[in-house]
Parts: structure tokens; C-alpha cells; sequence
């Protein structure tokens, strides 16, 4: 694989909660979820959380490429509880994040997406292939207190934590390799193009393949500009993350 990404905070924020790792086998994409101001039971924050199970995740892709995904995640998850010490980890606010992850082994590209950053993959023949996990976007509520309830919930939505089963609820797809010309993975940051303004996947994708990642990124910030504040549910600005590959 080729690949070429961005990753930037976004303006109204000095930490950057999203994360990403890529090389030429696999792209390590995450989205912290921003901290609602309800006790969290830990002593860390989402950017440290997104971290370390970056680095973890990175680290058993390497290590044990022979892990199916969901095990790679789950193992991920434990690994990062490790670490952390004495917080309670029971507490359904402490830090969390989205997962994507793709993979390309032994001729086959492996997909997993854990709650809203998608991937999405253009197939030899023109076919564009989403794979996404909507179950955030079908809450009944997102107020603090609502999303406290549903947080890893089979009533809610599921996002990478403390709990490992939550790796069991991930979306999942595999691919012949030669049969995927190019892919993207994006936050929602990133897929409110879609979403939210009227783009489709087709035009991502050339985007990030003619104008590079970056140009992506401006797109995303036009549109927000251009919109009145509240007019969408969420954040009218986020971390923007958007990866490209090309499938050799």
C-alpha cells in the first residue's frame, strides 16, 4: 500500500484527541471522544488514552499479524488497561475513542471500524464500498447524560476503552486485495463532507488522490464556515483526520 494522511486539532481546540499511524501494511486510525465534564474515574485524558492504544494497536499489528482484527483490538484494549494504574476503569465516562483499522496480509485487505470513523474503498470495477458503524448517528439523544447511559451499550453505541468485549461489536470486512484500487479512512471531522454537506464518497476520494489530504481538510473548514452555528447536531468543529491509500 501507499499512504498518505493528515491529522490536525481542530481551531477551536489545543489538543489534538484524533491519532493516526500508517505504514506500507497498515493504517492505525482513532478519534478520541471528548471528555463530557462528568467524573471520569481516571487521572488521564483522551489524548493520552488515544496514544496508547494507538501504540498498541500498532505494536500487535506488527507483532502478531496473524491476529484477526476484532482479537487485535480486544488485545489492544486489555494492553491499554494495563497501564493504567489505579483508575476506575468501571466508570462509563473514563477515555475512549473510535477505531479504524485496515490491513493488507498475504493478499488480503482487512477492514475494522468501531464507531465513526469510517472506511471507505473504491473496488477495480468502480464500486465503492463503505464500511461504517452508524450507531452513533441513530442515538435517540447525544446530551452528556444520554451518551453516559448508551456508552457501550448494545442499546447505545460501542467505543474502545476499558471494556475489551467491545472489540465483538466492531464492523468488519475483508477484501482480496487485488481487487481494491484505493481506500480512505476519515474521522467524523472528516466525513461530515458527506454527512453534512453534500459530498459524495467518490468525490473524497479523488480529492484526497488529485489534491492530497490537505486540500481535504480545507474543504472541511469552508463548509463549517459557511454554515450557521447549530445547525447541525455536535460539534460545528472538530479534529480532522483523512488518510489515503493506494492498493499495489
Amino acid at each position: 500500500m501507499q499512504v498518505s494522511y493528515v491529522c490536525r486539532a481542530g481551531p477551536d481546540t489545543a489538543v489534538n484527541e484524533d491519532f493516526v499511524l500508517a505504514s506500507e501494511r497498515f493504517v492505525v486510525v482513532l478519534d478520541g471522544a471528548t471528555a463530557s465534564g462528568l467524573p471520569t474515574g481516571c487521572v488521564h485524558d483522551v489524548a493520552w488514552l488515544v496514544g496508547r492504544l494507538g501504540g498498541q494497536l500498532a505494536a500487535l499489528l506488527i507483532e502478531r499479524p496473524e491476529l484477526a482484527l476484532p482479537e487485535t483490538l480486544r488485545q489492544g484494549i486489555v494492553n491499554t488497561r494495563a497501564l493504567h494504574g489505579g483508575c476506575d476503569l468501571t466508570n462509563p465516562d473514563s477515555p475512549s475513542s473510535t477505531v479504524a483499522l485496515v490491513r493488507e496480509r498475504e493478499g488480503v485487505l482487512d477492514c475494522l471500524v468501531l464507531a465513526d470513523s469510517p472506511v471507505v474503498l473504491e473496488t477495480t470495477a468502480g464500486e465503492i464500498v463503505e464500511v461504517s458503524d452508524d450507531r452513533v448517528a441513530r442515538l435517540p439523544a447525544c446530551d452528556r447524560v444520554a451518551l453516559s447511559r448508551l456508552r457501550n451499550s448494545d442499546q447505545g453505541f460501542w467505543v474502545a476503552g476499558s471494556r475489551p468485549e467491545a472489540a465483538d461489536r466492531a464492523v468488519v470486512l475483508s477484501l482480496p486485495a487485488a481487487e481494491v484500487r484505493r481506500f480512505a479512512v476519515v474521522t467524523d471531522g472528516v466525513s461530515r463532507l458527506v454527512e453534512r454537506y453534500g459530498w459524495s464518497w467518490l468525490r473524497l476520494l479523488d480529492a484526497l488522490e488529485q489534491e492530497g489530504p490537505d486540500s481535504v481538510v480545507r474543504a472541511v473548514r469552508a463548509a463549517e464556515h459557511a454554515t450557521a452555528p447549530g445547525a447541525y447536531r455536535g460539534k460545528r468543529h472538530d479534529d480532522v483526520t483523512a488518510v489515503f491509500g493506494l492498493v499495489r
